[in-house]
């Protein structure tokens, strides 16, 4: 006990009275007592002239203060003697942790405190910081632990719930499970009706596909006799060949041609549609003219008008025969789509350009002309088509599109079964203008 004590007073000489921690670099005054260098300065800093002695009060004149670097290397050596554990130490200072900023969440010592990082901040003992901390977090322990009763006793009730959503399911499950068996029973029977019909179907287009054949058949027979007594009528002497000139020439004009000037009689007289047509769309009046602007139009969005793509369709729709009509390109270049349009085909946002969606039309883009069939399908006109016209055969679920100056065929689309009203419509990306002819 009697050594404890004697360390115990070896700690306090070596202690600075003003910190109370071991001294930092000690120097003594002129009355003898020791004191940290900082500690010192700290105490006498603002006064001018003598000094007093923080321990005796004496007056030390011009502050002289001298190193003590014996005592010092004793602090050294006692340190040695009662050296708490380096966790307890401050990294900077090698000081005993022993106060806690609030402000920074940290452990520092007495010469942090006094520094300029901790000096405004308010600052308490550990032991009176760590049972203020206890407290906060004994009551987050608290109301975990009711939160944790609470999840617990919910996971009773989600069970039970499952329980009986599962026992409810398997029962729906069954019941489901009966009617899919009993459609799978009617859609066999539905099968098979469908494939005696399709059966039927096949065996009256085979029926009427020999017959067109056959009358083709006849009908190249017919031209050929036709032709053959032409040339031969060419080769006669001029007397001869005038002979029945006249008989010759009624001959030629009972022949039924099939080629594409044919369809031209069908030619129908289309204008457009301003309900349908998108804001960036001017038409002219009557309806037979459209180009494209920069600037939207003050148009009411009713449910007919394309709000999305710039687009406008006829004003009348087909159900039945053939129709033909022809548009004129207006300016060289631009990028158009023109075709027809089933009445379904969508207004509020971005047509999908194919025939599973209600449209068969024919594009020119960057300079290139498209089918817009399913797959895209690259065209190549001898010539740029400046005059296009569009050839719709209802019952004969026919599109064509043809350069109408030449009537060169662009592309026809494969036959389709139209059961909805079909309409022209027309795509103007800047730089197109279109007139209907």
């Amino acid at each position: 006990m009697a050594a404890a004590a004697q360390v115990g007073n070896l700690k306090d000489e070596a202690s600075c009275s003003i910190c109370l921690e071991y001294f930092t670099d000690p120097v003594s005054t002129d009355c003898g007592h020791n004191f940290c260098r900082y500690c010192i300065t700290q105490s006498w800093e603002g006064r001018d002239g003598n000094s007093p002695c923080p321990q005796c009060r004496k007056i030390s004149t011009g502050r002289s203060l001298r190193p003590n670097r014996q005592l010092g290397n004793m602090v050294e050596m006692v340190k040695l003697l009662y050296l708490p554990p380096l966790e307890h130490l401050c990294e900077k200072h090698e000081e005993i942790l022993r106060l806690f900023c609030d402000e920074d969440q940290r452990v520092i010592c007495v010469v942090c405190r006094e520094s300029k990082d901790h000096k405004s901040h308010s600052v308490s003992p550990i032991e009176e910081a760590a049972e203020e901390y206890k407290v906060k977090v004994q009551d987050w322990l608290r109301r975990m632990r009711n939160e944790t009763r609470y999840i617990l006793e919910s996971k009773v009730r989600e069970e039970e719930q499952y329980t009986t959503m599962r026992n409810k399911l398997r029962a729906e499950k069954q019941k489901i499970e009966t009617e899919i068996e009993q459609l799978r029973l009617l859609l066999r029977e539905k099968e098979q009706t469908l494939y005696e019909k399709l059966e039927e179907m096949e065996k009256t287009s085979i029926m009427v596909e020999n017959a067109n054949i056959s009358k083709l058949s006849n009908q190249i027979t017919s031209l050929n006799a036709l032709i053959t007594d032409l040339e031969k009528k060419c080769e006669e002497s001029a007397l001869d060949f005038l002979k029945d000139v006249r008989s010759t020439l009624n001959r030629c004009e009972e022949v039924k041609f099939q080629g594409p000037e044919k369809i031209k009689k069908y030619k129908v007289t289309v204008t457009l549609d301003p309900d349908t047509s998108h804001p960036k769309l001017l038409l002219s009046e009557g309806g037979r003219r459209v180009g494209r602007t920069r600037s939207a139009q003050p148009l009411p969005d009713t449910p007919k008008r394309f709000t999305s793509d710039p687009c406008v369709l006829g004003s009348e729709g087909f159900t039945s025969s053939r129709h033909y009509w022809e548009v004129q390109l207006l300016q060289e270049g631009g990028e158009w789509v023109m075709g027809v349009a089933a009445e379904s085909v969508v207004r509020k946002r971005r047509i999908t350009w194919s025939p599973e969606r209600g449209v068969w039309a024919v594009e020119r883009w960057d300079g290139l002309y498209w089918a817009l069939a399913s797959p895209q399908t690259a065209l190549s006109p001898r010539e740029e088509p400046l005059k296009l016209g569009v050839y719709l055969d209802y019952e004969g679920g026919l599109v064509s599109v043809y350069n109408a100056d030449s009537m060169e065929l662009l592309y026809t689309f494969p036959r389709a079964p139209f059961t909805d009203r079909l309409f022209p419509i027309f795509y103007l990306d800047w730089g197109a203008e279109l007139r209907l002819v």
